[in-house]
């Protein structure tokens, strides 16, 4: 069996266009997994293997791969940059030990580096910085390393240093052992020279050496004392205390290069080996109960305990669906039977395969640690756990966000539909963040998705990998709806019609919540007017009224019933005539608790040239954006600005056209706010129209 303590399970992430996908390339070609360099500018990248990631030039789902150095195994999942894709790289890093943050080196902390690393704190997820694109005119490492402690609250180790500029970028002085690697001009990544420190970077060397130092002995009191003292530690106690601090995220070792002239990844890797954690120097992962409450146990990482995977990710290709596990203890061997403790159902493991991208590699077995493929199983989808079937345990699942907009798509003819219909259920395997569902008035299809470019590459996935020309609606909002007033209402549901009837009385009262807390039920009945196993059905008769709300149909947010009195029948009083009764004065009470429309509000972050500000500013307020603050770079300005939604259609175009294609933007929800009246007005008008049409 194969040392744990020499895997690495890592991710690269960043901000859309920091030079991920470039990262991982050089990464492979040094520790000898490919020969010839793909640049994502040619479209020839290994891991971007999609036709759509090859002409955009963006990672659009994560690749795995797997390779070595230094005798360590490293098993690398390049995520994408795109705020419409976060769900990769929140899955990706769901089942990884360790993380390379890579940031422009002149754009700096950009807002996806921001949402990413978010993530990464809140999955616990140790990381090294990679600070890269230093050859790029307005790059300045000690700027961006600024950033990092500002806007990220990061505390970054530096452990490199540059040698020379934008142009004049030529190496880097590794800190740890003082001494200077400097490139040639080929660019070839092995083309290099460990030399002395150049005179005139020995003082800027030995002042960041000694931060250096200072912040890591902080992690061993010893050490610090003999510092004191004036003893200097060892390069092998050095490295010890900055793995003990990043493992625990006191810091993050910092380096920096150019990835795509091939300078400094070496660095990076040995980086990731010294400091990142083994599969076993993490966290174990909780274990849960059906209801998703921990068990308090955990599933530890060791090969000898029973078998604990969990799914983080469904991949359909020509030969069939993977299925992508991340195995946390015990072995899997091909031809075992494994127990989905979502499904209740067993499968059996046809075929293992290691991936590297497209490719694969078949595997008799595999272990605690690994991140494999299983090809061929059927019911088993993102975020379930697969165990040994005789001790059964279920890993805490994945939270996924709710989709924000949605568009109608009908086939083409009638040949497709069935085609549509098969891609579609596909796609949303693959993507948890994708959801699709049949409008059951008109018989539309309706795909719902994070944001237009989601969708965009969905109805284009659709189109060529799958075959099937759609029409495609224009985008709908995903509205929702509250109320704003507190109401005390009364309701008789009475049936008579030969034999038993049905007779259910409640008095309620209904009222707003704070926004976020969502639907509460209580009941305050005493002397059992309302016998207390009816509750439960009046509670069920509200709760499944709110997904249509009274405005326009959209669902309903935010409300609590309180049910305060009623009076039952001893024959006619049942179960399903208290959650009738409930229906019925969801539909009498809501209009009168002041119904009030929400719309989604994004958070939007636009970079734009210094000499468009005054116009990207004008036009956000235009679109009832509200700025929230600016910030100059070298480059330009960023934006940081709230706006609905409804208002940010086609925004790119618009941008683009401001700035003379020089700007860029990015967006993600963040909360619902009440529509004003005219919005609200327009949207109920063409909800009628709409239904009045079908």
């Amino acid at each position: 069996m194969t040392d744990l303590s020499k895997y690495r399970n890592i991710g690269i992430f960043a901000h859309v266009d920091a030079g991920k996908t470039t990262t991982t390339e050089r990464i492979l070609k040094l520790t000898g997994k490919i020969h010839k360099l793909g640049e994502v500018h040619d479209g020839a990248a290994t891991t971007d293997f999609m036709e759509q990631e090859q002409e955009r030039g963006i990672t659009i789902q994560s690749a795995a791969t797997t390779c070595f150095w230094k005798d360590h195994r490293f098993n690398i999942i390049d995520t994408p940059g795109h705020v419409d894709f976060t769900i990769e790289v929140y899955r990706s890093l769901k089942v990884l030990d360790g993380g390379i943050g890579v940031f422009c080196g002149s754009g700096g902390v950009e807002p996806q580096s921001e949402t990413n690393w978010r993530y990464a704190n809140e999955s616990g997820v140790a990381r090294v910085i990679y600070i890269n694109k230093l050859d790029r005119m307005g790059a300045d490492f000690y700027r961006v390393t600024k950033q990092v402690e500002k806007v990220l609250g990061a505390r970054p180790v530096v452990m490199t240093l540059p040698i020379g500029i934008e142009d004049d970028f030529v190496g880097v002085i590794d800190l740890m052992t003082m001494k200077a690697w400097v490139w040639d001009s080929t660019g070839d990544p092995l083309a290099y020279e460990i030399i002395d420190i150049p005179a005139e970077y020995q003082e800027k060397a030995e002042e960041y050496r000694e931060m250096m130092i200072e912040t890591a002995v902080e992690q061993d009191d010893d050490l610090m004392g003999s510092y004191l003292d004036g003893e200097i530690p060892s390069v092998e106690e050095l490295k010890r205390c900055i793995r003990k601090g990043t493992i625990n995220l006191d810091f993050f070792p910092t380096f920096c290069g150019s990835a795509f002239k091939n300078k400094g990844v070496q660095l990076v890797l040995d980086g990731v080996v010294d400091y990142l954690p083994s599969p076993t120097e993490v966290k174990p992962q909780p274990e849960v109960d059906m209801e998703g409450n921990e068990t308090g146990k955990f599933a530890v990482v060791a090969i000898d305990k029973p078998l604990r995977a969990l799914a983080f990710k469904i991949m359909d290709d020509r030969f069939g669906a993977l299925t992508f596990i991340r195995i946390y203890s015990g072995t899997l061997n091909k031809g075992d039977s494994i127990l989905n403790t979502f499904t209740g159902k067993t499968e059996r493991v046809g075929r293992l395969v290691e991936m590297h991208a497209d490719e694969r590699i078949e595997l008799s077995s595999a272990q605690a640690g690994d991140i494999i493929a299983l090809v061929g199983l059927k019911n088993t989808q993102t975020g379930h756990t697969l165990c040994d079937p005789k001790k059964p345990a279920t890993l805490e699942p994945m939270v996924f966000p709710d989709p924000v907009i949605s568009i109608a798509i009908a086939p083409k003819d009638k040949a497709g539909a069935e085609k549509m219909g098969i891609a579609i259920g596909k796609m949303v395997q693959e993507d948890p963040s994708f959801r699709v569902e049949t409008d059951e008035d008109s018989g539309e299809t309706i795909i719902k998705g994070m944001g237009e470019l989601h969708l965009d590459i969905k109805v284009d996935i659709l189109k060529r990998t799958h075959g099937v020309d759609v029409v495609v609606g224009k985008p709908q909002v995903a509205y929702r709806e509250t109320i704003t007033q507190r109401t005390e209402d009364s309701y008789t549901h009475k049936k008579q019609s030969g034999g038993s009837g049905q007779f259910a009385k409640i008095d309620y009262v209904i009222e707003p919540c704070e926004p976020g807390e969502g639907f509460t039920f209580e009941s305050k009945v005493t002397g059992g007017n309302v016998p207390r196993e009816f509750w439960p059905a009046v509670e069920k008769g509200f709760k499944t009224s709110m997904v249509r709300g009274v405005l326009a149909g959209f669902p309903c947010l935010d409300f609590k019933v309180t049910l305060m009195d009623g009076s039952f029948h001893a024959v006619d009083s049942s179960a399903i005539a208290y959650e009738i009764a409930a229906k019925a004065a969801y539909r009498q009470s809501m209009p009168k608790a002041g119904p009030q429309m929400l719309e989604p509000i994004m958070k939007v972050d636009v970079f734009t040239p210094d000499d468009h500000v005054g116009d990207v500013i004008g036009d956000l307020n235009r679109r009832r954006g509200m700025i929230q603050g600016q910030e100059s770079g070298v480059t330009g300005v960023r934006i940081k600005a709230t706006c609905p939604l409804s208002e940010m259609f086609g925004y790119i175009g618009d941008l683009r056209t401001m700035t003379s294609g020089r700007g860029q933007f990015s967006m993600e929800f963040e909360h619902y706010a009440a529509c004003p009246k005219n919005v609200a007005d327009a949207v109920i008008k063409e909800v009628e129209e709409r239904e009045k049409s079908k």
